[in-house]
């Protein structure tokens, strides 16, 4: 099973692990934001609809996520843009939309203000 951390990581977080990962350290598959707010902003509810949608089902176009998730095509293709922008999702060498994981795990902690 294919399994996916996505969560808050500043630089110095991101350094450490690209340290750990070259000295040999197997770190996991990590989707790295810079904070809660812009992991919101990029992962909306739809586009993790979209993603749940999409996970370990390897290579689909968009007409067929729009199938998937019930949803037009134009509005699925603006979800997967912001999607691929953001380094979540993937494009394979043929053009189609893939995230190669089938398990997800959201980590952050919410600190008091």
């Amino acid at each position: 099973m294919a399994a996916v951390t996505i969560g808050i990581a500043d630089v110095k977080d991101t350094k450490k692990r690209m340290r750990r990962a070259f000295a040999g350290h197997n770190e996991g598959a990590f989707i790295g934001f810079a904070s809660v707010e812009l992991m919101w902003k990029v992962i909306t509810p739809k586009r993790w609809e979209l993603m749940r949608a999409i996970a370990g089902a390897g290579p689909l176009s968009i007409r067929e996520i729009a199938r998937r998730t019930e949803r037009d095509v134009k509005s699925v293709h603006g979800d997967v843009s912001a999607l691929l922008k953001a380094g979540v999702i993937d494009r394979t060498d043929d053009g189609r939309i893939e995230f190669p994981y089938n398990e997800i795990h959201v980590d952050f902690v919410l600190h008091a203000a």
